[in-house]
């Protein structure tokens, strides 16, 4: 009689799962309908005497055996008209500073900086911001990655939007490039949770605290940037463009986000080895830094997304080898939800660049969200430290903690 209830139990949630995954269906598909890529601009200011300077902000740690050359270069290529670039070598033990260096010699617009050792109390990334921010003279800041390839209007055009509209600031979701297994079955899962959590419609919604901002590509005009403290505000924070987004935008800056996969791409994460160190530094941040939340979370992925598709192939092998009909109550709900998911995530695959083959890893890609999350929370919560570029943050000895979040 027991296991009977459970199983009516499970057949019940299973249900729920159905509703919550066409609804989810329903909000994907509608998120994507309403996506508009960012065109490069037609216009924009192309002459000196109508161009503001911008200062482009780059650190680089370790970045050899990426793209670096690359993007210096793309980023050279811009057809803007006044532009620095000041890159910052962060005490990078590989040939980072030499692949800077031969691009400064031929080039006068890119200045390097060897950065300092990190101070007690800041984390590499919003120090090696500061170090470029001090040299810069820009009216405009634009930070950016070390892996980001700029399409050669995409200054010229975020430059010619922010001004037109009188934004504070301008933050543009690139292309995320992907190559191997592991890339592709995770890079559409976090694609899809930061587009549902965090909708660009209620990010550019001034009467919302919505607030999202991405390090890749970050426009800020500089007096903005001054006003909420620069990178001394984000000092010790691990996703300082999330929470330098926030601080603007709750403080009254004019925050906006804008998808444009033509005019900047990037490969975040080359394989699973750096997929689960760089989302194990920054899953837990983006749980506010809360335990609860992160539980919740945990249960919520593993009931409603992971779970269905196991459950079906559980009970179809129990119809096979003759058990009661009552599994058949279950294999229907929980066959169901996997057919969403993947036809959901065929189109949302599809939008990454990504094979549709790979909507069939669904709860591959979220079991591995659930374990990442885990030891995100576990390394932080217990100061034991999150390893990144050969760098420990959020280790107590480290004297970093997580900051407050003020409301």
């Amino acid at each position: 009689m027991f296991e009977l209830t459970a199983l009516n139990f499970i057949v019940w949630a299973a249900w729920v799962a159905v509703l919550m995954w066409l609804a989810g269906a329903f909000l994907t598909l509608r998120g994507l309908a309403r996506q508009r890529p960012l065109q490069p601009a037609q216009g924009g200011p192309r002459l000196k005497d109508d161009a503001p300077l911008v200062s482009v902000l780059v650190p680089a740690r370790n970045e050899e055996g990426r793209v670096l050359s690359r993007c210096i270069r793309s980023i050279l290529a811009q057809d803007y008209a006044r532009f620095e670039v000041i890159a910052v070598n962060d005490r990078s033990t590989d040939g980072t500073a030499a692949i800077l260096n031969a691009i400064a010699r031929a080039d006068e617009r890119l200045r390097v900086v060897d950065g300092l050792e990190t101070p007690t109390g800041w984390l590499g990334k919003p120090y090696a911001l500061q170090q470029a921010l001090d040299q810069a003279c820009g009216e405009w800041v634009l930070a950016t990655d070390a892996d980001m390839i700029f399409d050669e209007s995409a200054m010229r055009t975020a430059v010619a939007l922010a001004r037109a509209n009188d934004y504070d600031a301008l933050t543009l979701v690139p292309r995320i490039e992907t190559e191997t297994f592991w890339e592709r079955v995770f890079a559409p899962t976090f694609g899809w949770f930061m587009a549902l959590g965090m909708p660009m419609e209620r990010v550019n919604d001034p009467q919302r605290r919505d607030a999202v901002g991405v390090g890749g590509f970050f426009l800020i005009r500089r007096a903005e940037l001054r006003r909420v403290g620069e990178y001394r505000a984000v000092r010790a924070e691990v996703a300082e463009d999330l929470r330098m987004a926030e601080l603007m935008k709750h403080s009254g800056g004019r925050l906006r986000i804008e998808y444009a996969p033509d005019l900047a791409s990037t490969r975040m994460y080359s394989g699973f080895s750096e997929i689960w160190e760089g989302f194990t530094k920054n899953f837990y941040a983006g749980m506010k830094f809360s335990l609860l939340q992160t539980f919740a979370s945990i249960a919520l992925v593993l009931s409603f997304i992971v779970a269905p598709p196991v459950l079906a192939m559980i009970s179809a092998f129990a119809l096979a080898a003759g058990a009661s009909t009552e599994w058949l109550h279950l294999f229907v709900p929980a066959l169901i939800v996997w057919l969403i998911q993947v036809f959901t995530f065929g189109v949302v695959n599809k939008s990454f660049g990504v094979p549709v083959r790979y909507a069939l890893t669904v709860p591959l890609g979220h079991a591995l969200f659930v374990v990442i999350l885990m030891n995100s929370a576990f390394r932080i919560a217990t100061g034991s430290g999150v390893t990144w570029k050969g760098r420990k943050v959020y280790e107590r000895a480290s004297g970093i903690r997580p900051a407050p979040r003020t409301r």
